[in-house]
């Protein structure tokens, strides 16, 4: 599936614990939870792993044992990131997401408005 796929259908991820299942494959270029703006995703990152399953991407943040305890109802984890095919140096391609908690441990995936302040 892909990211515009999932926000057409408007279908959900995941957070267990320090780790947020997207049903997409993506190309991550910025991770932004609480205070912190991830940007390393190399496997040498302490801060996250992204591990890209058949279906599906996990991303593990190290250095959070819940998301779901991190985030409050209005917070979101932003992400910047583009489309597995596309070519990232092409900045139009770039997508700018929003994932929310729920009061279950599915989280909502929206994208967000270009025109508003992203952490840059």
């Amino acid at each position: 599936m892909t990211i515009k796929e999932t926000l057409a259908q408007k279908k959900t991820g995941f957070l267990y614990g320090n780790r947020m299942i997207l049903p997409f494959k993506a190309r991550f270029l910025k991770v932004v939870i609480d205070s912190d703006i991830i940007t390393d995703f190399s496997p040498s990152s302490k801060g996250i792993t992204i591990v890209e399953e058949d279906l599906y991407t996990s991303l593990y943040f190290h250095d959070y044992d819940s998301l779901r305890d991190t985030l409050s109802e209005f917070e979101a984890i932003k992400i910047v990131l583009a489309e597995k095919e596309d070519n990232i140096f092409d900045v139009s391609k770039h997508m700018k997401l929003a994932v929310y908690k729920t009061d279950t441990h599915t989280a909502t995936i929206e994208e967000t408005d270009h025109d508003i302040l992203f952490i840059e």
